[in-house]
């Protein structure tokens, strides 16, 4: 799986045949892992997802304090229906958040809500500062929209009580001497659904953004899990041509033997 070898490069180091090194891939790759995970352990989780093509999204829960992925599916894509099944039969086998760092997917959110009440949600901040920063452009046209983009450059530096008081009073300060303008914009202007989008991302935020402050333990981006998979997709290239069946498969591995 490291090494990306051929069929004809293992045949000569295992001393096996084609067949035989088809039969060893097909019989691991028709059986799951188990991992055995005490679940009622896991406090604290970071939540994500990525797409394969959009032939299908792998979705994953990560344990924030050891880094280890504690549970995953792979679905057509990524909603409220498929992740509230999941996130039932996890909380039936013990387990029960009391954070999860995830992006503002309000689908997941709103399983979470009726599965876990009691977990509490973090924003990624760097989900907000990308999207947000995506919606102003990198060249706002607008004095609003160039300050708040500076603003924004600001948050996922964010370590300390006053830094959070800092941002959120700046803030204010910015809706309070720009509300007037980005209203008098007319609806149809791209300036206007820019700004329009980018407040609104920061005030639904803005309540789940800095849980992280008080506790250590809980992740303030979820850019660990992101960069694994970003590895994960890279190995999986590796491995192109296999089934739909055992691709699936593969992935469950690949999460097992990387914890």
């Amino acid at each position: 799986m490291e090494e990306s070898y051929s069929i004809r490069q293992l045949c000569i180091l295992s001393g096996y045949s084609k067949s035989k090194l088809h039969r060893i891939k097909d019989y691991w790759l028709n059986i799951e892992p188990e991992d055995g995970i005490d679940f009622s352990k896991c406090k604290y989780l970071i939540y994500d997802g990525t797409y394969f093509h959009k032939k299908g999204c792998f979705i994953s829960l990560m344990d924030a304090v050891d880094q280890r992925l504690i549970s995953n599916i792979y679905t057509k894509k990524e909603g409220y229906k498929n992740v509230y099944a999941w996130f039932s039969k996890l909380n039936k086998e013990g387990l029960t958040p009391l954070y999860i760092t995830m992006d503002g997917e309000r689908s997941v959110i709103r399983a979470i809500n009726e599965v876990w009440p009691q977990s509490k949600i973090q924003r990624c901040l760097y989900h907000i500062q990308r999207e947000g920063m995506r919606w102003l452009r990198t060249y706002p046209k607008t004095q609003a929209g160039r300050d708040l983009r500076h603003l924004l450059k600001t948050l996922c530096r964010i370590s300390s009580l006053n830094e959070r008081n800092e941002f959120i009073a700046s803030y204010m300060a910015w809706f309070d001497q720009h509300r007037d303008f980005v209203l008098s914009l007319p609806r149809s202007e791209v300036a206007f659904k820019d700004l329009k989008r980018t407040m609104a991302l920061i005030y639904n935020a803005l309540p789940d953004m800095f849980h992280y402050l008080s506790d250590e333990n809980i992740p303030k981006t979820t850019n660990v899990l992101e960069s694994f998979y970003s590895r994960l997709k890279a190995d999986y290239r590796k491995h192109r041509g296999l089934t739909e069946k055992h691709k699936r498969s593969y992935l469950k591995w690949y999460c097992y033997l990387k914890n």
